[in-house]
């Protein structure tokens, strides 16, 4: 039944079991939410059928593909390859399909002549910019009881979360984590 969970807190979404922040033993309960919200929205199972209920015509590798090429521009394969978390072979797959449904466009890349970089062409352009209203779509219905005061609160806090987890994660990267 929609909204029970088990003793670890786990929904049944789907036939899939996804945890909410009862099931991650993280002290903070910031974390551990967040952990449970990235795990139920990057689950491949999830997206997939979200995807194939809502009339999508592409697979959600593809989208994501296709949402980083309009956020960052003409891309190498292998860096689209890192942020999909996919090995080359499976990302050349992914480009295939695309380029076939007239997506993408393989080209040269502008600083080294010898490295090839996918870039959206007019209709994969449309294409992303519907993979964002998706997304649009998804957060107004989990969003829906909120009132607007709410949401302008949780938006800025949450802006100031992510530009201090960003600089916070570069330090971490450059000198690891304080003891």
């Amino acid at each position: 039944m929609k909204g029970e969970r088990d003793a670890k807190g786990r929904a049944d979404v789907g036939g899939t079991d996804l945890p909410d922040a009862r099931g991650f033993p993280y002290r903070s309960k910031l974390l551990s939410s967040l952990s449970a919200l990235i795990l139920m929205w990057d689950s491949p199972v999830l997206q997939g059928e979200i995807l194939a209920k809502s009339g999508e015509a592409i697979d959600q590798p593809a989208h994501q593909a296709l949402r980083h090429l309009l956020a960052w521009g003409p891309t190498r394969p292998s860096v689209l390859a890192e942020v999909i978390g996919t090995g080359a072979s499976n990302v050349s797959k992914i480009i295939g399909r695309l380029d076939q449904d007239g997506l993408v466009e393989r080209g040269a890349d502008d600083d080294d002549g010898r490295v090839t970089v996918i870039s959206l062409t007019p209709l994969g352009e449309e294409a992303a910019r519907g993979v964002y209203a998706l997304g649009d779509r998804m957060i107004a219905e989990v969003l829906e009881g909120w009132s607007l005061g709410d949401v302008r609160r949780y938006t800025t806090l949450t802006e100031r979360f992510v530009t201090d987890a960003i600089t916070s994660t570069a330090r971490m990267r450059e000198r690891g984590l304080r003891p």
